[in-house]
Order: structure tokens, then sequence, then C-alpha cells
């Protein structure tokens, strides 16, 4: 199968209508600490930190919904510090676990070495086929590479 591209990742979110927004999924004092917390962390504005945390949700949430399917998703080097931002508040996000992963745990186990095997573009398709908003400048910083483990029940 080729690795989808930037513009195929468009056409699909495009002809998908409608997309799925992760702000109906979080509650919206969760949403508000976990962009102040990127804010703090990193030299962001509020447009950049809401960008970048809406991207880890999705991808979270695209990882959780496709569990042992062992599909190799990895997110991009800044939808990854989104990630980090979400998981590093271990009580939301055992919550979010339990809510939307049936109670399963999604480890976390990143690699030293990226990989460049165009799992990150594919990653964004897959959440723009789930039906997610996706950011594609945010998923273009690494298209041919991520800095996940590839697993079933870890990304």
């Amino acid at each position: 199968m080729p690795t989808p591209t930037v513009t195929s990742c468009l056409a699909t979110v495009l002809a998908s209508g409608p997309s799925r927004s992760v702000q109906e999924v979080v509650p919206a004092d969760l949403w508000n600490k976990q962009v102040g917390l990127l804010m703090r962390d990193y030299p962001y504005d509020s447009v950049m930190a809401t960008r970048v945390l809406g991207q880890a949700y999705a991808y979270l949430l695209t990882a959780m919904e496709h569990r042992g399917e062992a599909l190799g998703l990895a997110p991009s080097t800044l939808v990854d510090i989104g990630v980090h931002t979400i998981i590093l508040d271990t009580l939301a996000y055992a919550e979010l676990c339990d809510r939307f992963n049936d109670g399963y745990f999604l480890h976390h186990v990143p690699k030293v070495d990226f990989k460049n095997d165009g799992s990150v573009m594919k990653t964004a398709h897959i959440v723009a086929a789930d039906g997610w908003d996706v950011d594609h400048p945010l998923w273009a910083d690494a298209a041919d590479c991520g800095p996940c483990h590839p697993g079933n029940d870890s990304h």
C-alpha cells in the first residue's frame, strides 16, 4: 500500500464531510488547563496550543479506537508534544483510557531513533478517515518518520 501524502489526506478529509471535534469529547475545564500547560511549557500562543492539543487528542482517540490492530500509528513531532501534555496529566489520561479504551491503559513507548517509514502521514490519513479534524501542517513536520513504537497496544 503506498504511503498517503498530505494531498491525499486532505482529499480524504474533504470527501468525508463534517469532522468530529475533540472539543466535543474533552471537558472544557480540562481542555483549558491543558492548553495552558502547553503555553507554559512551550513557546506557543493559545492558537498553536489549541491546534497541537486537538491533534494529540485526535491521534490518541484514533489509537484507542484501533487498539490491537497493529496499524503502526505514530504522531508527528509536534503532535507528540501534545500527547505528552495529555498523558502527563495522569488522572485525566486514566479517565480517557477508561472511557475510550475499554479501561485499558494506552502506553506511550517512545523510541530513540525516528523511523523513516511514512507512518506519520499514514496515521494522519487514518485519523482523518475516522472523522477527526486533521491539521495537516502539524503532521507534515515529520511526514516520513515518527518517534513512537508501533505496537498493538501502545503508541
